[in-house]
């Protein structure tokens, strides 16, 4: 089984590859082809798997390619993992947002928005050339913002796009843990958009294990998100959200300490890999050198996620505990072999709605628990939403339409719309400017007219 890597030169490719490093199992992937345009990256990336191929007999073969076309011609499954405009990109997002006012996030609010106008074009065109080259391929997105790229490219791909994203798992693993339940054996009532979700309830036995943990203050300030939103808070609100919420329920606490801080995320991961790569990507380093670099990397870069937020919370450091990731690529094996092998799993996914929260429309992309064998992913069916999150989804999911019809269109009315409507941006002439100002940062956003 072969498996094409867009973005093959990301920093989080080698989680992926380890992952499969790990698998022995008969249909497994025995062959990886990395695409990226740029040659450091590519070079450093390539690097860092040799090293963890080192010693691996089996290990899946790799192949370096700059030519799209090739690089999906004949695979079986693509991972999507691009960053149009790179991380200086998304630096100048957060900077664009922040000098009016307003969170720039990379998938939240003003960032998310202009990234979303960055990346849906082009995400529509790979997904052409997959229905063309590779059109049995299943395509698995984590390309950010992962919700609405997914819609995007099944408006060509239809069922054959399914988006993934860890936070999700994560905070499943994380509270199932504080409740001493093994996440293996739960069930979880988790339902949203991507970065926009609740987890509603966890269910062992059939019974619910969740209002054991909101009646609880002492549990609840014993996890992360359990800190980071405080159990005065998650108690009444019967759910514990997603982090990315944070974002929504203290705003002005956020944005005050993305401002203050002396580097806003983007800026920090920008430097922060590009002495990576400058570091594997040059002469060829000795043998381990550049997997021992991009772990050291790695647990800076996790140590330091969503600092603002929780200085904004007065958290302070993350916990040991708290540094596992929701293992993104776990996921994306799980997915790829429940398809291949007709392995049925439940995973939690972006996929259409097609009825599963009546609030939104069927081609709706959501993030909900899904049944995945060899047809594909089917959303689970989940009970309706409260008001409050059905106030925020769906203003969310208008903006993600705005943004697909303005990268349609390209007038700017349309993309000065979708910030406008979005419900951290609090005015319509900060709108007008958020798109003056991005679209004098972006070449990429020139297409935007009128």
């Amino acid at each position: 089984m072969r498996l094409t890597i867009l973005g093959g030169g990301g920093f989080r490719v080698p989680l992926v590859y380890g992952a499969l490093l790990r698998d022995h199992g008969a249909g497994r992937v025995t062959g990886v082809t990395l695409y990226d345009v740029d040659r450091a990256r590519r070079t450093a990336v390539a690097r860092v798997l040799a090293d963890q191929a080192a010693g691996v007999p089996d290990a899946p073969a790799l192949t370096v390619t700059t030519d799209l076309d090739e690089a999906l011609r004949g695979t079986d499954f693509v991972f999507s993992a691009i960053r149009v405009g790179g991380l200086a990109g998304r630096a100048q997002d957060e900077r664009v947002a922040l000098a009016e006012g307003v969170l720039g996030q990379e998938t939240v609010g003003a960032g998310g928005i202009a990234y979303g106008l960055r990346t849906v074009p082009v995400a529509r065109e790979i997904a052409r050339r997959v229905a063309a080259l590779a059109p049995e391929a299943w395509v698995i997105n984590f390309t950010n913002p992962a919700g609405l790229v997914t819609e995007a490219m099944a408006g060509v791909l239809g069922e054959r796009v399914i988006g993934i994203c860890d936070s999700p798992v994560g905070l499943g693993r994380r509270v199932a843990r504080t409740l001493g339940v093994d996440p293996a054996t739960a069930r979880f009532d988790y339902v949203g958009l991507n970065h926009l979700g609740w987890l509603r309830g966890l269910y062992v036995d059939g019974r619910d294990q969740l209002p054991r943990l909101l009646g609880d203050p002492a549990l609840l300030g014993s996890f992360e998100e359990g800190r980071l939103f405080g159990p005065e808070w998650l108690a009444p609100l019967g759910a514990v959200p997603n982090e990315y919420l944070h974002y929504y329920y203290f705003n002005r606490e956020t944005v005050a300490a993305y401002r203050s801080a002396e580097r806003t995320r983007g800026a920090f991961l920008r430097d922060q890999q590009a002495g990576f790569y400058a570091e594997v990507g040059g002469a060829a380093p000795a043998p381990g050198a550049a997997s021992a670099a991009w772990h050291r990397t790695l647990a800076e870069r996790e140590a330091t996620y969503m600092e603002a937020n929780r200085d904004a919370a007065g958290m302070g450091e993350r916990d040991e505990a708290d540094l596992e990731s929701g293992g993104y690529e776990q996921v994306a094996l799980a997915l790829m072999r429940a398809i291949a092998h007709d392995e049925k799993a439940t995973l939690i996914l972006n996929v259409r709605n097609r009825g599963t929260l009546s609030a939104l429309d069927a081609e709706a992309v959501v993030e909900v628990p899904c049944a995945v064998d060899a047809n594909g992913a089917r959303p689970l069916a989940a009970n309706p939403l409260p008001l409050h999150a059905v106030g925020l989804v769906t203003a969310v999911k208008a903006v993600e339409r705005e943004v697909l019809r303005a990268s349609e269109t390209g007038a700017r009315a349309d993309a000065v719309a979708a910030f406008a409507l979005h419900p951290l941006v609090d005015s319509v002439s900060v709108a007008r400017r958020l798109v003056d100002g991005y679209v004098a940062a972006h070449p990429g956003l020139g297409y935007l007219r009128g």
